[in-house]
């Protein structure tokens, strides 16, 4: 089992975003468990939070922005490709500004201070998504096309071709996460001259000097263009090298304009919310398609997640059987809704129920056409996950357990006499204090049948 990681401590940076040219400060802090990686804009009242989510994307003009309810964040790509190269799951980034700071227009910093910070385990299992086919997605008007195949590993491969001489056709290959903070993550950003001059006419890159962005200069430049050049990035002389870029910059790389737009598929690809596991192939990559095809992605997981019923072998002896479930829940016929547990771990239980024509509320409810009511189902996920937070304590039977919220709640289809309910319990956050918060679904005829979020705690019996 591989467990999730967060930092040991938290660790800030200043720098300016590349478009506003605003100073602003980045605070990356440790985050529970499950809780991915989530913005914070301390600089707002409230200090709304926005998940890292595809379904949050609005632009990818200029980098990938998100947007939540008004609130934004730009360009966050650097940022969370550094923290999937970092082989984290759980981190708070709070912001005083919407733009994260560009840096050197790489992943360098966010790496360095992520170790400085250091890394560790958390009490739970790591979601990866195991691609079973081959998943793509083509941007028509554009050409770029990305896909994703199966694979033992998470690895991606780049290829840009810009049509220019200067450029060329380039490619770079991760083989696998672990090759990210040496090979990848001090690659830069870049830009063509004939985008810069846009940019700068336009006012949209503030921040941007000849230390964070290659400048590849795909055309001849005129005494005028230059001349601005040398006013936005406050120097004195400006010439072109040899091989085609503005100078006061080295090459990391040959191919570093590749390795960049690798660096970007990793970023935007996080936006997914789950780790995934397979070989990636991007042709032609941008942020736009980058984001669709990790919308697409995220859209595929959330179905095959509703879909899948989990299996488990009846026949086998239970964990717990009806004895050993009465000897720790307070609960007793009729308000006894579990017959076995099957599975428990400090973050998930797994119950069933046989459901009965003899059971006392089916002769009140629909008696002439008997269905088991939704409140009971609700009751019996709850009675499951009571057991999974008794058992943090070592007299269970002195404690009895309370609702405090129920969130989410789903019917799906019905459940009739002569159903096997299975109930899987799994927490939303760790359990403190005798309060557990979980995502508890039911299944039953190879469906799920309903589902919520709920929130209980124990207290012990006056």
């Amino acid at each position: 089992m591989v467990k999730q990681k967060t930092i040991k401590a938290e660790i800030s940076l200043t720098g300016v975003g590349l478009h506003t040219g605003k100073e602003v400060t980045m605070t990356f802090k440790p985050a529970p468990i499950n809780n991915g990686f989530t913005f914070v804009r301390k600089d707002l009242e409230g200090q709304p939070v926005i998940e890292a989510d595809a379904n949050y994307v609005v632009n990818t003009q200029r980098g990938t922005n998100l947007e939540k309810l008004g609130v934004k964040i730009q360009t966050p790509e650097h940022v969370l490709a550094a923290l999937v190269g970092c082989d984290l799951d759980n981190i708070i980034i709070e912001l005083d500004a919407s733009e994260l700071p560009i840096m050197d227009g790489s992943s360098k910093y966010f790496v360095e201070a992520i170790e400085k910070a250091g890394v560790q385990d958390q009490e739970a299992k790591r979601n990866v998504y195991v691609v079973k086919e081959i998943i793509s997605f083509t941007d028509e008007e554009s050409g770029s096309e990305i896909m994703i195949m199966p694979n033992d590993n998470y690895s991606v491969t780049a290829m840009v071709d810009f049509g220019t001489k200067v450029l060329g056709t380039q490619n770079a290959t991760m083989k696998s996460i672990s090759e990210f903070k040496t090979e990848i993550a001090n690659s830069r950003t870049f830009s063509f001259l004939h985008e810069l001059e846009f940019l700068l006419e336009e006012g949209l890159i503030k921040g941007g000097d000849l230390n964070n962005a290659i400048v590849y200069v795909d055309k001849e430049i005129s005494a005028k263009t230059m001349n601005n050049l040398k006013i936005a990035f406050g120097k004195e002389e400006l010439t072109v090298k040899p091989n085609g870029i503005l100078d006061n910059l080295t090459l990391h790389y040959p191919n570093e304009a590749a390795r960049h737009k690798l660096l970007d598929v990793v970023g935007d690809l996080s936006l997914i919310g789950t780790r995934i596991q397979g070989k990636v192939i991007a042709n032609k990559p941008g942020h736009f398609v980058n984001t669709q095809f990790a919308k697409k992605i995220a859209k595929i997981i959330k179905i095959e997640q509703r879909n899948h019923v989990p299996v488990y072998d009846l026949n086998q002896e239970p964990l717990m059987d009806i004895h050993k479930i009465m000897s720790v829940l307070p609960h007793r016929p009729p308000f006894l809704f579990l017959d076995r547990i099957l599975e428990m771990s400090e973050s998930h239980i797994v119950g069933l129920k046989n459901v009965t024509m003899n059971e006392s509320f089916f002769v009140g409810h629909f008696p002439g056409a008997p269905v088991m009511p939704g409140v009971i189902i609700v009751e019996a996920m709850a009675q499951t996950g009571g057991i999974l937070v008794l058992s943090t304590v070592p007299d269970p039977e002195n404690y009895l357990t309370y609702f405090m919220k129920i969130d989410n709640v789903k019917f799906k289809h019905k459940v009739l006499p002569g159903d096997t309910l299975t109930f899987k319990c799994e927490l939303i956050t760790p359990i403190r204090r005798g309060i557990c918060h979980m995502q508890a679904n039911a299944y039953a005829n190879g469906k799920l049948v309903a589902e919520a979020e709920l929130m209980a705690q124990i207290a012990k019996k006056q």
